[in-house]
C-alpha cells in the first residue's frame, strides 16, 4: 500500500501574538512546527505501515518555503519512507483554492514517476487558518472519493473502512481506494528513534519547483489564481458588561432576556 501524507508547517500558535497597532499577526520569533491535525494523519499512516511493514510505503509531501525541510525531516524521523517539498516563488501568495491545485500537479507528477497513491492523508485543517479546505479541494482536483474528519482508519480486503467524529455521532463509512481522508484530533504521533533520527539528518528531501509541472495552469497559481484575500488579523475587541437577570419565573426570565438580547441587537 502506498499512501501520500500532506503536511504543512505552521507557527506554533501557543507563541502567536497581535501587533496592537496594525492588528496583524506577529511572526516574527515565532517557531515552526509540523501542523497539529497532519501530525495525526502522519500517525495513522504510520500504523498502517506497522501492520505490514514491507508492503506499505508514506511519502510526505509539503508546500512551502524551503524552510519547511527542517519539518519534513522530523516527519522521516518518525517513520516516513520519503519526503518532497513543493517551492518556488510563482507559488507564493497562494489560497487554499491555488495550493490544493499545485499539490495536485504535484501528485500526478510522484505517481508518474512511482506509481500511483493507494490513499491520500491530511489533517482536517491547518492551526493557523482553520479553513479545513485544502483537503476536501485536492481529492476533487484528483476526482477521488472523501472522507472527512477521520478518527482511525482499517484497510481490509482492498477497501478502506474509516470511522468518522460526527457532532452527534460516529459514522463508519467504507470506500474503494484510491480515497482522501482528512483527519481530526486521534492519536498522537508517535516519538521517533534514535535510528530514523539519524538517518533524517542524511536523507534527501526532494524538491519540486515549478519548472517541474510544465503543464501546470498558470492563472490558478499564486495571487493570480487566488480567489480569496485576508483584508486582516485582528482581536475582537471584548466587552464585560452585560445583566444578570434573577427572575425565579421562567417565562418572565426568558422575556426580560429577549428583551435585553432585541435592545442589544443580537435578535
Amino acid at each position: 500500500m502506498k499512501i501520500l501524507v500532506c503536511a504543512k508547517q505552521v507557527p506554533d500558535t501557543t507563541e502567536m501574538k497581535i501587533d496592537p497597532e496594525t492588528n496583524t499577526l506577529i511572526r516574527r520569533g515565532v517557531p515552526s512546527i509540523l501542523n497539529t491535525y497532519d501530525s495525526y494523519a502522519l500517525e495513522q499512516a504510520l500504523q498502517l505501515k506497522d501492520r505490514d511493514p514491507e508492503n506499505t510505503k508514506v511519502v510526505v509531501v509539503s508546500m512551502g518555503p524551503p524552510q519547511a525541510e527542517g519539518m519534513l525531516r522530523d516527519c522521516l524521523a518518525v517513520g516516513a519512507d520519503e519526503a518532497y517539498l513543493v517551492t518556488d516563488r510563482k507559488f507564493g501568495g497562494s489560497d487554499t483554492l491555488a495550493t490544493s491545485y499545485i499539490l495536485s500537479q504535484a501528485v500526478e507528477k510522484l505517481q508518474e514517476e512511482d506509481g500511483p497513491f493507494d490513499a491520500i492523508f491530511c489533517g482536517k485543517q491547518a492551526i493557523d487558518g482553520d479553513t479545513a479546505q485544502v483537503g476536501p479541494e485536492l481529492a476533487e482536483h484528483m476526482d477521488i472519493p472523501q472522507i472527512t474528519y477521520g478518527l482511525n482508519v482499517e484497510v481490509k480486503d482492498g477497501k478502506a473502512v474509516i470511522e468518522r467524529e460526527l457532532d452527534s455521532c460516529h459514522q463508519i463509512v467504507e470506500t474503494q481506494m484510491p480515497f482522501l481522508a482528512t483527519f481530526n484530533k486521534t492519536d498522537e504521533l508517535r516519538y521517533a528513534r534514535v535510528r530514523n533520527a539519524l538517518h533524517s539528518k542524511k536523507a534527501e528531501i526532494k524538491y519540486l519547483t515549478f519548472d517541474e509541472f510544465p503543464n501546470i495552469d498558470t492563472t490558478s497559481i499564486g495571487l493570480k489564481g487566488s480567489p480569496t484575500r485576508v483584508v486582516k488579523s485582528y482581536t475582537p475587541e471584548s466587552h464585560k458588561e452585560g445583566i444578570r437577570i434573577q427572575e425565579a419565573d421562567p417565562n418572565l426570565a426568558a422575556k426580560r432576556l429577549v428583551s435585553a438580547m432585541e435592545h442589544a441587537k443580537v435578535l
